[in-house]
């Protein structure tokens, strides 16, 4: 999909803006996701270490490793470049001793020679702090398909653009000449370096899905019904609603400046205990950790959140409540309707409907 030769004002225009909302207090960290964008996309030489979808456990170093620290987005209104990741961060491809390890126990490695040291998914489920009181979420990353992407603005090729009609942001790989200013300026680090074709490529939102009126695959098939997909810009959608309406769907690392529009709905959590079991009225997440993921935002939403909680308790309904824990599966997709497939959405269909197959996904 070539770019034609624009100003950096024309690449960064888009009529409307799709987004994504994921509810953190319904992921379950299944990686389901994160396989079924990996299978469909990233499976091609020199793709090995990327995950454009990935899933990290929360307090935890992220993929690649320590992968807030190094830094990129705006600074006075330019593109500000971050370090580039060393290769040790994203891990290497290595193979089991499946005998070994399925029949006889211990893990052993046919290749590297040494064991590893990182890779995607490695301080899973370890979280922070002592037992009983060790807590841990889950946090589903993707290409954040920003109003204003540093990548694009770093581009010298201009080979990054977002697309008029929905604002996805896609890297024209004729264009790409491997730079890797687009790596640095992310600082959600969801650009990544091809070592063989000697570009760079990026998470595409799954865009031909959209455009038949299907929502992208880590969504589809994702089994805790986590993510809403829909336009920003509908006041009737629901990413309109608990962005705006409600103020519970908080963009990660807002600081940045790229007006991310993958959105989160802020974990909530049961009280922290003493060494003794009892209960001590702090959240067992600390707020302030969520702030430096969130920003200051994330005290309202927490509040909102455990309001409308406080609702169902005491047997009251709660509107937001309702819109959340969705009780058809499609209204978790937002999306102009397609008469011939709009109805099919990968291994899961709506109660009474015959599943279809979208073009292309056929045998």
């Amino acid at each position: 999909m070539p770019v034609p030769k624009l100003e950096k004002s024309e690449l960064i225009k888009s009529k409307h803006q799709i987004g994504l909302v994921m509810d953190l207090n319904k992921c379950i960290g299944c990686q389901t996701c994160t396989v079924a964008c990996k299978t469909a996309w990233t499976s091609h030489n020199g793709q090995t270490q990327m995950y454009w979808m990935n899933v990290e456990t929360h307090p935890g170093k992220g993929y690649p490793k320590d992968v807030f620290a190094y830094k990129g987005g705006w600074s006075d209104g330019k593109a500000e470049p971050g370090k580039l990741h060393e290769e040790n961060d994203y891990g290497t491809e290595y193979d089991y001793d499946f005998k070994k390890v399925l029949f006889e126990g211990g893990a052993e490695y046919l290749t590297p020679s040494e064991e590893p040291t990182w890779g995607v998914n490695w301080d899973e489920d370890q979280g922070k702090e002592n037992f009983p009181s060790t807590y841990y979420f889950y946090l589903p990353r993707l290409c954040n398909h920003c109003t204003h992407p540093a990548c694009l603005e770093a581009c010298p090729r201009n080979a990054l653009y977002k697309r008029e009609k929905d604002g996805i942001v896609l890297l024209s790989q004729e264009r790409c000449h491997g730079y890797r200013f687009c790596v640095q300026a992310c600082p959600y680090q969801k650009v990544y370096w091809n070592h063989v074709s000697q570009v760079s490529q990026k998470c595409i939102f799954c865009f031909p899905r959209i455009d038949q009126g299907i929502a992208n695959a880590c969504s589809t098939q994702c089994v805790g019904q986590v993510r809403f997909v829909g336009m920003v810009d509908d006041p009737d959608g629901p990413i309109h609603k608990l962005v705006h309406h409600w103020k519970v769907a908080l963009p990660l690392l807002p600081q940045g400046g790229t007006k991310p529009n993958i959105y989160y709905v802020p974990p909530t959590s049961p009280e922290a205990v003493d060494e003794n079991g009892g209960l001590t009225g702090k959240s067992r997440i600390p707020a302030k950790y969520l702030e430096g993921l969130f920003g200051a935002a994330v005290h309202q939403a927490l509040d909102t959140l455990n309001q409308e909680l406080g609702k169902l308790r005491r047997g009251e309904t709660s509107q937001l409540m309702t819109l959340l824990n969705v009780m058809d599966y499609m209204d978790l997709f937002s999306l102009p309707e397609k008469p011939d497939n709009r109805h099919w959405f990968g291994a899961f269909a709506p109660p009474g409907t015959s599943p279809k197959v979208a073009p292309g996904e056929g045998n």
